[in-house]
């Protein structure tokens, strides 16, 4: 049994570090297809892949690809080639960007310029125009869905990060008055202490703070505008408010780091109360070329190292007591853009 898990979780990590799945010009999905204002998958179609315990959120299209969805449902077979790759699949639903979780992005449009952040050019059209109380609406209506598991907010920085937090804030505090046991997570970018302390006051329960790399030189030259150290710092203030195992962070893998330089990172964090996520690197026609601009040629993420990694991530989080199952919104609740540990491995 744990054999066929290392298999299928390794299948996972192949479909983490691939492109987009092709589906057929007549393919109709039973559930609408994402489309993502934030994270991964940003500007894309996507579907929520579900096999056994593991599920994968994955770009569609109809040019050929590496992999072939084939199927009337509900199941589903993953063809590679010419071999079946999954014979088990079935298609998740989403409600906002994940399944079983309301996600949203209130804005796009961003005053900072981080070269693998997609969100900032996306079509006017796609970012939907979402004022807080239009959000709130919208998560009122969802709120009778009996699949419903958990609720959260992250935010671009259009004007200034107060502004922003005031927006979170709002749209948290009105939330919670008629969703109040359902869990919040919140993803900010935060510039004072104080930000934290009123997020956590409107009803947040957990909240990501994100580093995005622990590399200080790549840092520079893909998130110039931020300040390392600052995130670092907001990171520990929020454990203190929000509790251990309650905050989490953005590692991108791929972008030239080393190994060692990863694990340090998640070390770091972990030695504040803080569990990393590592988000594989994921470059499309919005980001590729300010990426390449930044960094050169990247070495291609292979499923081997995305493994690798996330083995020496659980080690780290179980020698500081700590664990991924401690958080219950956003993306390691979803796990569909990473190896989460404790919950994939």
């Amino acid at each position: 049994m744990e054999e066929d898990r290392e298999m299928i979780v390794r299948k996972k990590a192949i479909l983490l570090t691939s492109g987009p799945i092709q589906v057929s010009p007549q393919f109709r999905p039973p559930f609408p297809p994402s489309r993502s204002t934030a994270g991964p998958g940003a500007g894309s179609s996507s579907l929520v892949l579900s096999f056994g315990r593991f599920r994968v959120k994955k770009a569609i299209t109809t040019e050929p690809c590496e992999f072939l969805l084939v199927g009337d449902g509900p199941m589903y077979v993953l063809m590679r080639g010419e071999e079946t790759f999954l014979d088990d699949v079935r298609i998740l639903p989403t409600i906002a960007h994940a399944p079983e979780q309301a996600f949203f992005n209130l804005d796009t449009q961003c005053i900072y310029h981080c070269r693998f952040c997609t969100s900032p050019a996306l079509e006017k059209k796609l970012t939907k125009g979402l004022d807080p109380d239009k959000v709130v609406a919208m998560v009122r209506g969802l709120s009778q869905r009996e699949d419903l598991r958990a609720v959260a907010f992250t935010a671009a920085v259009v004007k200034d990060p107060q502004s922003t937090v005031d927006k979170l804030a709002y749209v948290i505090s009105k939330v919670r008055e008629f969703l109040p046991d359902i869990p919040i997570g919140v993803e900010p970018y935060i510039d004072t202490w104080e930000q934290i302390d009123q997020l956590k006051k409107a009803g947040a329960d957990e909240i990501k703070l994100n580093i995005e790399t622990f590399d200080r030189e790549i840092f520079q030259k893909v998130c110039g505008e931020l300040d390392l150290d600052h995130i670092l710092e907001t990171i520990t203030y929020a454990v203190r408010v929000f509790g251990r195992g309650k905050v989490t962070s953005n590692i991108i893998v791929g972008m030239g780091e080393t190994d060692a330089n990863i694990l340090q990172g998640v070390q770091e964090l972990a030695s504040r109360g803080c569990v990393a996520t590592l988000r594989p690197l994921r470059l499309n026609d919005l980001n590729r070329r300010p990426m390449a601009e930044a960094l050169g040629t990247m070495e291609e993420l292979t499923p081997e190292r995305l493994l690798r990694l996330a083995r020496e991530h659980r080690r780290i989080l179980e020698n500081n007591g700590l664990t991924s199952l401690t958080l219950h919104t956003m993306c390691h609740e979803c796990g569909c853009c990473d190896i989460v540990p404790f919950r994939d491995i």
